[in-house]
C-alpha cells in the first residue's frame, strides 16, 4: 500500500493497484459520518469507434452506448442494484460524461456491504433484448426532455460550432434514432473491451480505515476471475487540429424570452498530460476569474451597462484530447454580449496588466473555494483526475494552483485564446 501524506493539508491518501490492474485510492476522514465511493471506467460518450478486444478490426458503435450501458448497469436478471442499495441505507447514483463512466453511492453504516454490491453490479453484466427495448424509451424519454431546455441546447449548439466534425457536439445521451439502433451485443462488446479492473479506478474518503477497506475490495476482487487486462483501442482524432473547421456564428429560434448567448473558446494549442496539464487547466481557470470573476472591472462594467445579468456565468472544461472555455448569459443585447466578451479576450494580455494588484487576492479565493470542499467527501472524490491528470487529486489541485504565478498566465492566455478558435451561439424568441 503506498502512503502519500500532504504536510500542509494533514491529509494522507493510500492508494494500491490491485493484481487485476484494479487502482483503489482511500482518503480516510475519521471525523466524517458519511463515506462516499466512485468506481469511474474510463469510457465516455466520445469513444464510439474503437477495436473489440481481442479483434483486429475498428468497429464504430450509435452515439449514447456509453450512456446506455450505464442506464442498463444497475438492472439485472432477477435484481436492481439500487435496490441493494436501498436495503444497506446507501445513496447510490452514475453519471456519463464525454470520457468517463462513474458509479456512486454515499452511506453512512454498511460501508463494506455497500462497496461490495458497487463492484458487483458494475462487474456483472446483464443485458437481455427485453430490457434493452425497455430502457430505449426511458432514454428517449430524456432525450426529448433535454431538446425542450434551451439552456442545454445551446451548450450543445456551441460544441456544434466548435466541433463540428467531432463527437463532441453529439449530446452524450445520443439521439432517438440513434440508441434505436443498440443492441445487446453492442453492450457487452463495448463492456467487454472497456469495463476491464484495469481502466477503471475507485477512490473511497469517509469514516474508513484503509487498510480495512483495501483489504475488503482486495478479497472482493480475488473472488473473481476476469480475462487478462488490454488496453482499450480507441480510433479518435480530431477532424482539424487547427481549429479551421470552427463554425464563427449560429443562432437557432426557440420558445424563450429573452436571448441567450453563448461565446465559446477552442484551445487549439496540444497540452502535456500528467500534472503539467492540471497546472495548465487551474492556470486557465485563475485567468478567466481575473477576466470574468464578479469583484472584477470587466464585469461590474458589463453588469451596470445591461449587457449581463445574474445569468453571467462561465466554465473551462479539459477532458482526454480536447478542451475549451464558455461563457453565457440570458441578455437583451446579445451582439454587444459577445462582442464585448471577445474583446476581453483578446486584450487578455492588457487585461492581465490591468489585474496585476488584485492577482493574489483572486488566487487566495480561488484556493479558498478549494480548500472548503475538503469538507465535502463527494468534491474529494469527484476531483480524482483517473489518466487524464496522473492520477492527481483535489490535495494536488490545491498544490499546484499555489505555484501558479502571474508571469504563467502571460504563455497561458497567448497558448489558449486564439481568434481561429472563437465562436458565438444565439439561441433567440421565435418570430411570429
Amino acid at each position: 500500500m503506498n502512503e502519500h501524506h500532504y504536510q500542509q493539508l494533514n491529509e494522507t491518501i493510500y492508494s494500491q493497484q490491485l493484481e487485476n490492474g484494479l487502482w483503489v485510492q482511500v482518503l480516510p476522514k475519521m471525523g466524517f459520518h458519511k463515506t462516499y465511493a466512485i468506481l469511474t471506467v474510463d469510457f465516455g460518450s466520445i469513444d464510439r469507434s474503437f477495436i473489440p478486444i481481442g479483434k483486429d478490426e475498428p468497429i464504430t458503435v450509435p452515439d449514447g452506448v456509453a450512456h446506455f450501458l450505464e442506464h442498463k448497469m444497475f438492472e439485472k436478471e432477477d435484481h436492481d442494484a439500487f435496490d441493494l442499495f436501498g436495503q444497506l441505507g446507501a445513496d447510490s447514483n452514475a453519471f456519463t460524461s464525454f470520457t468517463q463512466t462513474s458509479y456512486l453511492f454515499s452511506a453512512t453504516e454498511h460501508v463494506h456491504e455497500s462497496l461490495d454490491v458497487l463492484l458487483d453490479f458494475v462487474q456483472s453484466p446483464y443485458f437481455s433484448a427485453k430490457t434493452v427495448e425497455k430502457e430505449k424509451g426511458i432514454i428517449g424519454q430524456e432525450i426529448k426532455m433535454y431538446d425542450d431546455d434551451p439552456n442545454w441546447r445551446l451548450y450543445f449548439g456551441l460544441l456544434g460550432n466548435l466541433y463540428p466534425e467531432d463527437p463532441m457536439h453529439i449530446d452524450i445521451a445520443g439521439s432517438v434514432d440513434s440508441i434505436a439502433k443498440i443492441t445487446p451485443q453492442d453492450l457487452y462488446t463495448t463492456y467487454n473491451t472497456f469495463y476491464q479492473p484495469s481502466n477503471m479506478n475507485l477512490f473511497i474518503v469517509g469514516n474508513v480505515d484503509a487498510q480495512q477497506t483495501l483489504d475488503w475490495i482486495d478479497k472482493n476482487q480475488a473472488a473473481k476471475s476476469f480475462d487478462q487486462s488490454t488496453e482499450p483501442q480507441v480510433e479518435f482524432e480530431l477532424n482539424d487540429e487547427t481549429g479551421g473547421d470552427v463554425i464563427p456564428f449560429r443562432t437557432l429560434e426557440m420558445d424563450v424570452n429573452r436571448p441567450k448567448v453563448m461565446v465559446g473558446v477552442r484551445g487549439i494549442n496540444v497540452v502535456q498530460s500528467g500534472k503539467a496539464g492540471l497546472q495548465y487547466r487551474l492556470a486557465v481557470e485563475l485567468l478567466l476569474d481575473i477576466l470574468f470573476d464578479d469583484t472584477s472591472d470587466n464585469y461590474l462594467r458589463l453588469y451596470n451597462n445591461e449587457t449581463i445579468d445574474d445569468s453571467f456565468s462561465y466554465n473551462f472544461e479539459m477532458q482526454r484530447s480536447f478542451h475549451f472555455a464558455y461563457f453565457s448569459s440570458d441578455t437583451d443585447q446579445p451582439e454587444r454580449f459577445s462582442d464585448e466578451i471577445i474583446s476581453i479576450l483578446e486584450g487578455a494580455t492588457q487585461q492581465i496588466d490591468a489585474a496585476a494588484s488584485q492577482f493574489e487576492n483572486i488566487k487566495r479565493a480561488m484556493l479558498g473555494r478549494m480548500i472548503s470542499l475538503l469538507d465535502s467527501p463527494e468534491a474529494i472524490a469527484n476531483h480524482y483526475s483517473g489518466k487524464l491528470f496522473g492520477g492527481t487529486n483535489l490535495l494536488d489541485e490545491i498544490t499546484s494552483l499555489a505555484a501558479v504565478e502571474i508571469d504563467d498566465l502571460y504563455k497561458i492566455a497567448t497558448d489558449f485564446i486564439q481568434s481561429q478558435g472563437i465562436s458565438v451561439y444565439q439561441i433567440v424568441p421565435k418570430r411570429n
